[in-house]
């Protein structure tokens, strides 16, 4: 395996919005920090219960599970962008809107349980092809919402986004 996911993206290899997720990622390999995030996160909620994971903050605002599912389809959809642009597909990719998705996902209604095993396997999916990415690979870019971003800087993007919604569901859900 190179190094190359060892490399903190640069400030122009993503849009100034992601700075925050990419600054909360850990120095070292993004793959590690991935897995190990990964272990954590699913020990942090499983025991919760699906009463607790229907708990909202506020009125208006995400459930413990929407907030799961929102890191799901978020890091599917940075995964698959990366995907595309490691493959030196020069596509612009369109935006997504996390509230639209969420909206109509109906993550309450499913048991607390399949939603840790869908990030799961999404994280799976995740650190299979970040692993075997080309060192090349890495640097590639391509223009998704609108602005240019790497490889590199989507699989950083992904892991600050799964930590910023931690903290969330730690500082404002309590679990």
């Amino acid at each position: 395996m190179s190094n190359a996911p060892s490399l903190r993206p640069g400030a122009d290899e993503f849009a100034p919005f992601y700075a925050g997720y990419v600054a909360a990622v850990p120095d070292g390999d993004v793959t590690r920090a991935l897995a190990a995030q990964g272990e954590a996160f699913l020990h942090l909620l499983t025991d919760i219960g699906d009463d607790k994971a229907r708990f909202a903050y506020a009125e208006g605002k995400w459930t413990i599970k929407d907030v799961i599912l929102h890191i799901v389809d978020a890091e599917r959809i940075f995964m698959y962008r990366a995907l595309r642009m490691a493959r030196g597909d020069q596509t612009a990719l369109s935006p997504f809107d996390e509230n639209a998705y969420t909206a109509l996902a109906e993550a309450d209604a499913r048991p607390l349980d399949t939603l840790l095993g869908e990030f799961a396997a999404v994280r799976g999916a995740t650190l299979a092809l970040l692993r075997w990415l080309p060192e090349a690979a890495w640097t590639r870019r391509g223009t998704a919402s609108g602005k240019e971003v790497s490889v590199r800087a989507l699989a950083w993007i992904a892991a600050g986004h799964a930590l910023h919604h931690e903290r969330i569901l730690r500082e404002r859900y309590g679990v």
